[in-house]
């Protein structure tokens, strides 16, 4: 006898996003949008651009189920900041970053049957200490901030570089846990946790 689908679909190949989604206990599918992620814009319209076309893209492939998607992206003096290209993009960003207070946006979308939908955003401040030129490269050498918005992760190595956080420590990882949990909620899943 087969299984029936999850009720709910992540839209992310994310392992952060995964590890964070657990923990609310609700069996879900990892389906990775293939949606290209472009979008124009300041940052929080540009997170919730991108989730919403990753929610849409993986809606039109799943019936009658709820779809999560999310993304991340950091901005510093204006200055918007997606995953480094490169070793010397992420260098770049980590010297933007250095001593300097930054912005934390993600977009997170839930979409699901009888035309349910939730859009929401989440900003948390952070502040990066001075990191010399030497940090920086050994800290590229790890190859972390590789995939990362901003270029580092901050339950990674480079949470060491965190002098300050006002907001989500989660909502950094990519997930914004207490707003997706109370999405959820609206939904109707029951979090087991």
């Amino acid at each position: 006898m087969e299984l029936p689908s999850p009720r709910l679909v992540l839209a992310s190949s994310s392992p952060r996003r995964r590890e964070l989604l657990s923990l609310f206990g609700i069996p879900y599918e990892i389906i990775p949008s293939q949606a290209k992620e472009s979008a124009s814009g300041d940052g929080i319209g540009r997170v919730l651009k991108i989730a919403r076309d990753k929610c849409d893209e993986v809606s039109s492939r799943v019936k009658d189920r709820f779809v999560l998607a999310a993304d991340t992206l950091v901005c510093v003096e204006g200055q918007i900041l997606g995953k480094p290209n490169n070793e010397l993009d992420a260098a770049r960003m980590l010297r933007l970053l250095s001593g300097r207070w930054h912005e934390v946006h993600t977009g997170v979308i839930l979409q699901g049957p009888g035309g349910f939908q939730r859009s929401r955003s989440d900003t948390t401040r952070v502040q990066f200490r001075e990191l010399s030129e030497e940090k920086i490269a050994r800290y590229i050498r790890t190859r972390e901030p590789m995939d990362k918005a901003g270029a580092y992760a901050i339950q990674g190595v480079s949470g060491i570089f965190i002098s300050s956080i006002e907001g989500s420590p989660s909502n950094v990882m990519g997930l914004p846990l207490c707003l997706v949990g109370q999405m959820l909620e609206d939904a109707g899943f029951v979090l087991h946790f």
